[in-house]
């Protein structure tokens, strides 16, 4: 008797869950600064109070949390806006996380789709430090992730903790935007520092996923190791030259896969069983390569090695190719 109640309670709360999020995707347009303000404006001392319940509601149910950081900014300023935000899109992140793990983890599994073992094995491989990447860098869609995650093993504190700390950046930049948009409306002083201040913010933001993709590059390899681990089979061989170089004058690795630099963003997806294996990353020398192992880096692999001296080297070693 008591497991069917427990079913029951469980069925109950999904069927609550499936008509909020529809509620709030059929009422989206009517999510906006105005109304939101609006809201807060008649909740008086409580208003923070109302605001980040708003925000951890939103965030559950799937709505747009970038508007919220805006008017956070706008409507409490940059420091407590930042707090408010922070502590708000918290909140909802760790009731995502909750019913994912404990109520609705097979429905969070079908819409995450293939990217649920991608997270999964993330975790696995670096616990918090994997949250702290994703949060840092925007994999995922915010909503979508913080359900997934819920299916993972992580413990609840280290993603509470990871959460909280590592989506600050964002909140800090997201909020003075919000901020000094209201000052620009309302012609405060000091205008134009605000807007260079909101600006230089973003950026860092901006720039926060080449940064993390640089630390988390592997480091170089040169053609010894190379032909050590392939003759193990131990590594995917990426040749990012373009389709003439490929089969050109140089030749190829037998077992190389061949994506242009300039086609990796678009063709990424070929690539994503490899997420959590080592890649070597070769060209003609290395310049091509860097870049790529930049952008892998950006979108999680963290196992990707630059092979030093490209395939020029490989001829010098009069290792074989195929033309």
């Amino acid at each position: 008797m008591k497991m069917n109640n427990n079913r029951l309670i469980r069925l109950l709360l999904l069927l609550g869950l499936a008509v909020g999020i529809v509620l709030a995707v059929v009422y989206r347009d009517r999510f906006d600064v105005a109304a939101l303000e609006a809201w807060i404006a008649d909740a008086g001392v409580l208003a923070p109070l109302v605001f980040m319940f708003i925000y951890a509601l939103a965030t559950v149910l799937f709505l747009p949390g970038s508007v919220l950081t805006l008017a956070g900014g706008a409507l409490f300023g940059p420091a407590l806006g930042t707090f408010y935000n922070l502590t708000g899109a918290t909140l909802g992140a760790v009731l995502a996380f909750l019913i994912s793990r404990y109520l609705a983890s097979d429905w969070v599994a079908d819409k995450a789709g293939g990217r649920t073992r991608q997270l999964i094995n993330g975790v696995e491989g670096e616990g918090w430090r994997f949250v702290a990447f994703v949060r840092l860098v925007p994999l995922f869609p915010f909503n979508l992730l913080n359900y997934a995650l819920g299916l993972t093993k992580i413990r609840f504190l280290h993603y509470l903790v990871a959460t909280y700390v590592f989506m600050l950046p964002g909140a800090i930049a997201y909020t003075y935007l919000g901020y000094a948009g209201r000052e620009a409306i309302g012609g405060g002083e000091g205008l134009i520092q605000k807007i260079l201040i909101a600006l230089a913010l973003l950026a860092v933001v901006a720039f926060l996923p080449r940064l993390i993709g640089t630390i988390r590059r592997g480091p170089t390899i040169d053609i010894p190791e190379l032909k050590k681990r392939l003759d193990s089979n131990e590594v995917l061989v990426l040749d990012v030259r373009t389709a003439e170089d490929f089969v050109g004058e140089q030749g190829h690795l037998a077992s190389a896969v061949n994506i242009a630099v300039e086609e990796l963003p678009e063709r990424m997806n070929e690539l994503s069983e490899y997420i959590e294996k080592p890649i070597a990353i070769v060209c003609r020398t290395n310049k091509r390569s860097v870049k790529a192992a930049l952008l892998l880096a950006e979108q999680g692999f963290h196992d990707v090695h630059v092979v030093r001296g490209g395939m020029t080297k490989w001829i010098e070693a009069n290792l074989p190719v195929i033309h």
